[in-house]
């Protein structure tokens, strides 16, 4: 488990609605049975072909759980800590994280790096 997920506990923290899976797996609503939060992934039974797993880091809710924690860093030890977490996160996880959610960070974390460093 990376930092970011034991930062973020997604199963715990994430409340997602049955219609924005349904969006995200493409299917009609109707066709979800259930849906179990693990610790990892979300596991959704669906009628027409058993289950599906859900990666956490596939939502948009993660990806915007990361962006506030970039933009409410308080410190810019804080901030280069959390630059560190991300950029491990993406090596480790290339395939989840596609450039355009990348470059979105990292404009993220230039302009509140540039909030914190004080001027001259």
């Amino acid at each position: 488990m990376s930092i970011l997920f034991r930062r973020i506990q997604p199963a715990q923290r994430f409340h997602i609605n049955l219609r924005y899976i349904a969006h995200v797996l493409k299917i009609p609503l109707s066709a979800i049975v259930r849906v179990e939060c693990w610790a990892y992934v979300l596991f959704v039974h669906r009628r027409d072909k058993g289950g599906q797993f859900i990666s956490y880091r596939t939502l948009n809710r993660w990806t915007r759980t990361i962006a506030r924690m970039i933009q409410t860093s308080p410190t810019l030890e804080d901030l280069m800590k959390l630059g560190y977490w991300i950029k491990e996160e993406a090596e480790t996880f290339k395939e989840k994280y596609p450039p355009t959610v990348l470059d979105y960070w990292r404009k993220l974390w230039a302009e509140r790096r540039d909030e914190l460093i004080p001027f001259c």
